[in-house]
């Protein structure tokens, strides 16, 4: 009986990685759709705060009801985890998103891009101080191959000058995100992951509303055709998919998969991102990606690979007897 219940165990085990490790790439694949989108409605005079806030809000809109019904009518758990919505909503959903765009306002959207995805090597520091969490060398073999994969895929290996006020904006995206894969793992807190997500977006939403409304964060849109992959499209058509799948989809699939991977293996995979974001650009924008950049892909892959064996290789402290 023992043997079999330590079997059903491992199973279950195995298919809640599995399920979360599909879950993270769902989210990848969604979130890195969102720049060859918005680089469209750019094109037309769209400013970036306008179409994060359009996306945000779209999404917003969308999972608040799913949300709802996921609390169950137990609004103590929101009044209970207020401080610690209210700092997912500001950092990781608006935070992250102002702070990036600004960072490109400075520097090329390649290095803030690489600066902003140090994230999971945060990450990693953050779960070893503040809850002894140490890496092992796997892993931190792991944050060498992805951390190299981006700067193949961000194409830096011919160096970029950087501003000092776009490296502190992108550093600042960089905790946003970190903050972002957390949270997201946090499952002590008894939210449902549709309410937090939900929670989240509402809050971020408000806030990047607030700083358009004080001239923070400059709002300018267009009705204007968008060209995508050659063709002509209506302004809303790109909005719509940035609101429902690169926004809706993307947080609650990402929360999920942090939920069931935890935050440090579930960081690494969204490193896939950037990766599906070329492949994104190359479809919509006829953006060929570049050999180099494909090496990189790997790269990232083998990271999160090495990552994950690290993360089995951890040895736990024993439970000492009564």
């Amino acid at each position: 009986m023992t043997t079999l219940t330590r079997d059903d165990a491992a199973t279950a085990g195995a298919s809640r990685t599995v399920t979360g490790l599909l879950l993270a790439l769902l989210s990848a694949v969604t979130f890195g759709l969102s720049g060859a989108l918005a680089r469209g409605l750019l094109d037309t005079g769209w400013t970036p705060g306008s179409v994060v806030l359009v996306r945000i809000g779209l999404a917003a809109l969308v999972v608040a009801p799913f949300g709802y019904v996921a609390l169950r009518g137990r609004w103590d758990l929101l009044r209970a985890n207020r401080g610690l919505v209210l700092v997912y909503g500001l950092l990781a959903v608006a935070g992250a998103q102002f702070c990036y765009f600004s960072a490109v306002g400075y520097v090329q959207v390649g290095p803030a891009l690489l600066i902003e995805y140090t994230a999971p090597a945060a990450v990693v520091v953050w779960l070893w101080l503040r809850h002894g969490e140490r890496p092992g060398a796997l892993t931190l073999v792991g944050a060498g191959l992805a951390a190299l994969g981006l700067v193949l895929v961000l194409d830096l290996v011919s160096g970029a000058e950087l501003n000092v006020a776009g490296v502190l904006w992108a550093l600042g995206a960089m905790v946003g995100c970190a903050v972002y894969f957390v949270i997201s793992a946090d499952e002590d807190n008894g939210l449902p992951p549709l309410a937090l997500a939900a929670a989240g977006l509402v809050i971020g939403g408000l806030s990047l509303g607030l700083l358009g409304l004080v001239g923070l964060l400059p709002m300018t849109a267009t009705t204007q055709d968008v060209t995508m992959a050659g063709s002509s499209v209506a302004w809303w058509v790109p909005l719509v998919l940035l609101g429902l799948v690169t926004a809706a989809i993307a947080y609650v699939s990402g929360i999920a998969a942090s939920r069931r991977l935890g935050s440090r293996v579930a960081s690494f995979v969204a490193l896939t991102e950037v990766v599906m974001g070329v492949l994104w650009a190359w479809l919509l924008l006829d953006e060929l990606p570049r050999p180099v950049q494909l090496v990189g892909g790997l790269l990232i892959m083998a990271g999160v690979v090495a990552v994950k064996l690290g993360e089995r290789s951890v040895p736990t402290t024993p439970e000492l007897p009564a």
